[in-house]
């Protein structure tokens, strides 16, 4: 466990597993506030990504007329997942990269 803190107060794999135990407005709200640890800026990103791209699936999928149901079915179960994993890793401190989701946070956090 990482013994530093967050701008927010909290010890940074707390706030990292916060960004998907609320997923997306954990994202949001870390993104937000924080302004000191790169671990939780990261997660916050990865989060945001990974359930956006999650949620807009869902919609889509239930659009469709007849393998919809199953797809949206498909698509809880691997957000329910990625929830899990997610959270645990966070939770260990560990900088675990989903596969695209997580090129782009890391991306885009040497932009900040």
């Amino acid at each position: 466990m990482s013994p530093f803190r967050s701008s927010v107060g909290l010890p940074d794999y707390i706030a990292a597993a916060l960004c998907y135990l609320f997923p997306f407005a954990g994202g949001i709200v870390f993104l937000a506030l924080e302004k000191r640890s790169r671990f939780v800026l990261f997660h916050s990103l990865q989060s945001l990504l990974a359930y956006g791209a999650l949620m807009v699936g869902h919609v889509l999928a239930g659009l469709l007329p007849f393998i919809g149901p199953l797809l949206v079915a498909l698509i809880f179960l691997i957000s329910f997942g990625v929830w899990l994993l997610m959270t645990y890793h966070a939770l260990r401190g560990s900088w675990y990269k989903l596969p695209w989701a997580g090129d782009i946070a890391e991306r885009q956090l040497r932009r900040l």
